[in-house]
């Protein structure tokens, strides 16, 4: 199994530990590399789109031919994505922000969800709270939310909705697909990268 994680801005770093922590945990063999050309990302089982700058990362990819690649992989059904905060956000159909409304950014498109940038505010608004995720299983996950976005609207009924924050879906899964409001690479709790390696990569 090969884990790609994009590494062209952000929590990149933070997202290999964690996956290559869950694959030894999980016993289970594999590799994480960091993905900055389609090249590599054409040899990947999966990729993870972490936190950071959605309309950097956006613009970066689209630069050097990411953004179509992911895209066309995803669409064929030969890659699973765990988008992570600024990576929800790349995943979702529609985008705004909370305070100037309609954003134009380059956009994956790929999740019929309908995102909100900033949906609880800034970054000093940033927290840590516990999150109900029975997906993952019963004891509460402590969940980090940074200049967090979160789901607006369902645009399908497609989307399974994992978890939620204040009325807000945080965690949603689309087939192979799974964004996140919150950033689980910055915690010790693996269950989320365990999750999303057996459940959407492997689809046990």
């Amino acid at each position: 199994m090969k884990i790609g994680v994009l590494a062209l801005q952000g929590a990149v770093q933070e997202h290999v530990v964690a996956t290559r922590r869950a694959l030894q945990e999980l016993e289970l063999s594999g590799e994480v590399l960091k993905v900055k050309t389609p090249a590599v990302l054409e040899s990947v089982d999966a990729l993870i789109i972490p936190g950071g700058e959605s309309t950097v990362i956006g613009r970066l990819s689209q630069r050097n031919g990411l953004l179509d690649k992911i895209r066309e992989l995803a669409l064929e059904g030969n890659l699973a994505i765990m988008g992570t905060c600024a990576g929800m956000v790349l995943l979702a159909k529609e985008v705004d922000e909370r305070r100037v409304g309609q954003v134009s950014q380059p956009l994956l498109r790929l999740m019929d969800i309908y995102v909100t940038r900033n949906a609880f505010g800034r970054q000093r608004e940033s927290f840590e709270t516990y999150l109900t995720i029975p997906a993952i299983g019963p004891e509460p996950f402590r969940a980090v939310f940074i200049r967090a976005p979160a789901v607006r609207k369902l645009l399908s009924d497609s989307v399974e909705v994992l978890a939620r924050f204040q009325g807000l879906p945080v965690a949603v899964r689309q087939g192979r697909l799974l964004a996140l409001s919150f950033h689980p690479e910055l915690v010790e709790d693996t269950r989320i990268h365990k999750y999303f390696l057996v459940k959407i990569v492997r689809g046990e």
